[in-house]
């Protein structure tokens, strides 16, 4: 198995390479969709899976990156829905669930980088659904970037 799992990775926009080969990138959706401004935005996971209940052994990952939909609110044909996916209106549940399942794929000393945006729900608020504490983390703008490990 490879060593790193992207187990919400949408269009790989993070990833410099798209197609690590140490990667496992994993999402729900495997759409293609031509944006408002021309661009064709591909979803093509090497794994389809729900990042509630994800189909791999207990601590197979020594990363796991979790940049799960961060968006309640989006037009349902809207170029931000079709990019970064909606969450359901028990976002609370689907994020507390992905934070489980995520920590459950990772090896010992693994480590988890979990990004969200404060557009319209807040890091805080997030950060509540977990019993870890994240080491560090970077903010720019609304987006966060938490940095955990598996103790």
């Amino acid at each position: 198995m490879k060593p790193i799992l992207d187990a919400c990775c949408g269009s790989r926009m993070m990833w410099f390479d798209k197609q690590n080969p140490l990667a496992v990138f994993a999402d729900s959706r495997n759409e293609t969709h031509t944006l408002c401004d021309g661009r064709v935005l591909h979803i093509n996971p090497d794994v389809q899976h729900d990042f509630r209940n994800m189909d791999f052994e207990d601590e197979t990952f020594n990363l796991v990156c979790f940049d799960p939909p961060h968006l309640v609110h989006a037009g349902e044909k809207s170029w931000l829905a079709k990019k970064y996916g909606v969450l359901s209106g028990s976002w609370q549940d689907d994020i507390r669930q992905g934070l489980v399942e995520c920590f459950r794929v990772l090896k010992p000393l693994g480590t988890l980088v979990f990004k969200w945006s404060d557009e319209q729900i807040n890091t805080s608020d997030v950060l509540k659904l977990t019993t870890h504490e994240p080491l560090f983390g970077h903010r720019r703008g609304k987006t966060v970037f938490l940095v955990f490990m598996k103790v």
